[in-house]
């Protein structure tokens, strides 16, 4: 990893963890969605406030932060966008770059920390694996040339279509193989689904061999998300990449400071629901 690469991550990450609030569901176009974030000027004002690591979005949002003043959030650019997100599976499933030719010169221009792909492994659908592979083969070779950290999204998707956790699974036996391929295609930092157990997420944690960051999925009652937000850092997680668990609950920004202190201060779930109410 070269100097520039070290330096983009230390933007990323304080003291090796990172909480990366996820505000680029836009792009999937489903409207339930984007509930919580139909004022996107006013979600990214709160979020700045509340200073978790990093704010992930797409290329046409992410001025809203980088306008801002400092100090604020590193920047994390989505690269991709595809359809396995809707709530009907449609008939040809696909994935593509925003810009295949110069996939991360939007990051570049933004002065992103990092850029984002999914690499999604879905029943029946080839096709759409292929695409994610060839997209990280170009998004690899060009973060290779200008120093830009990559994380892979390894998802395993039902086979019936979209479910409360967009549709993905937390099968460990399925969950550790594509994780293992997301490294050996050149993940620089993993962001996966939690197991069903989560005391097995360690095994995730060790196939990646790089920072692993936890994946929200739909919103879930806060005290039960805190807590198994707690119990996944001591199973070896970075952090943690969330979003509905975020914005669509009732107040973002102190849910942000009490996943802070799970991240970064060692919190127990209990202490930081504490935290939350507190705030």
């Amino acid at each position: 990893m070269s100097v520039s690469d070290k330096v983009r991550l230390k933007r990323l990450f304080k003291q090796g963890k990172c909480l990366d609030v996820a505000i680029d569901h836009g792009i999937a176009n489903e409207p339930d969605f984007l509930v919580g974030l139909e004022d996107i000027s006013g979600v990214m004002c709160s979020l700045i406030a509340a200073q978790p690591d990093a704010i992930q979005v797409n290329y046409g949002q992410a001025d809203l932060l980088q306008q801002a003043a400092a100090p604020k959030p590193a920047l994390v650019l989505r690269t991709d966008v595809g359809n396995a997100y809707n709530a009907a599976r449609h008939r040809e499933m696909w994935a593509v770059l925003h810009n295949p030719e110069e996939p991360i010169l939007a990051a570049l221009q933004m002065d992103a920390a990092a850029v984002v792909v999914n690499l999604y492994q879905i029943p029946d659908e080839p096709g759409i694996f292929r695409q994610c592979v060839e997209n990280i083969g170009r998004l690899r070779h060009a973060c290779d040339k200008y120093a830009m950290p990559l994380m892979i999204e390894p998802l395993v998707m039902a086979a019936q279509g979209q479910g409360p956790a967009y549709g993905s699974l937390g099968d460990v036996r399925q969950i550790v193989p594509l994780v293992r391929l997301a490294r050996e295609l050149g993940a620089d930092i993993i962001k996966a689904d939690p197991t069903e157990n989560v005391e097995e997420f360690h095994r995730v944690v060790e196939a990646a061999r790089c920072p692993t960051l936890v994946r929200g999925g739909g919103k879930g009652e806060l005290g039960a998300v805190l807590e198994k937000s707690a119990t996944l850092m001591a199973q070896g997680a970075a952090g943690m990449v969330y979003g509905r668990n975020v914005y669509q609950h009732d107040n973002p920004t102190r849910v942000v400071k009490a996943l802070m202190a799970i991240i970064h201060q060692g919190a127990s779930g209990a202490e930081a629901l504490e935290i939350y109410h507190q705030s």
